[in-house]
């Protein structure tokens, strides 16, 4: 492959220049070498790649629509030599991030917001998807770094902490006087009220899940909803009782918008971070970590 990319050069610069003695002084090698290259590159393609003249050189037909696609390709490598020239001068870097459209809103944003102050020219690519997927992506080297909260512990993963969190259930005050009317001040939400929880593929459904499983708890109306942002806006409008992250509700909590629904037996506390592959040696990722340290 070597020996080829070097025949295809010479072909580009002869096709360029249309005179085999400019394309020798380009190249710096001698015009019995660059000649000598052209019709190994013909034997090679099986076809004739140039006419010859008085005046120089010019493209067969089929000389043109090879050098179509050659010039294309030597124009993507210029591009990538001018890329790494400017992570050279610029300390530019790229890092694929993935998280959910929750963890981006409360966890990495208020992250990037002041990381990108310190390196205004590192390229980010942001994937929205499921925590699950993201994780998923990491493991197979799709991205760098993922935004995820999790209870244990995955092998092969590093993980750097960044808080802890606490799953609780909230509801307006109206919704939970409404419940109290109804079943008395001793009411048991999973039995009166309309429980709204993540779909069960999203790891926070399953730890919530975990929690009805331990307590013997069985849910008697569960409304699933796709992100943890509509099951703290959907509480806001009285909808129903929601199990959110407390972190991510704690101006509602404060404003008394929401109110939290206290439990015989808490939630156990999670951990909320990045996760990344251990052997990924991407600079701006080491640099990323720095920052969160």
């Amino acid at each position: 492959m070597e020996q080829a990319l070097s025949s295809y050069k010479v072909f580009f610069e002869v096709a360029k220049a249309g005179n085999i003695s400019k394309a020798a002084k380009q190249l710096q090698i001698s015009q019995p070498a660059i000649s000598k290259s052209i019709v190994k590159l013909e034997e090679q393609v099986g076809v004739k790649l140039f006419n010859r003249n008085s005046r120089g050189v010019h493209l067969t037909a089929e000389g043109e629509v090879l050098f179509t696609h050659i010039e294309e390709a030597f124009s993507y490598i210029e591009r990538g030599e001018d890329e790494l020239k400017r992570i050279r001068e610029f300390h530019i870097g790229h890092l694929r991030i993935g998280s959910s459209t929750t963890l981006c809103k409360y966890v990495l944003l208020p992250f990037l917001r002041e990381y990108l102050k310190k390196n205004p020219h590192m390229k980010i690519t942001i994937e929205n998807q499921a925590t699950a997927k993201t994780i998923q992506k990491i493991e197979n080297h799709k991205l760098d770094v993922g935004v995820v909260v999790l209870s244990q512990f995955r092998h092969g993963m590093k993980f750097s902490r960044i808080m802890e969190v606490e799953d609780v259930f909230v509801c307006t005050p109206d919704y939970l006087k409404h419940l109290k009317e109804i079943a008395g001040e001793s009411v048991d939400i999973f039995e009166q009220a309309n429980l709204m929880l993540l779909d069960k593929e999203n790891i926070t459904r399953r730890h919530i899940d975990e929690y009805f499983r331990d307590h013997g708890i069985v849910p008697r109306q569960i409304l699933e909803i796709s992100t943890m942002d509509l099951l703290i806006e959907f509480a806001k409008i009285g909808m129903g009782v929601s199990a959110v992250i407390r972190e991510f509700v704690l101006t509602e909590l404060h404003e008394g918008t929401l109110v939290e629904i206290p439990l015989a037996a808490p939630i156990k506390k999670r951990v909320a971070g990045f996760a990344y592959q251990e052997t990924n040696q991407n600079e701006a990722l080491k640099s990323f970590l720095q920052s969160a340290r």
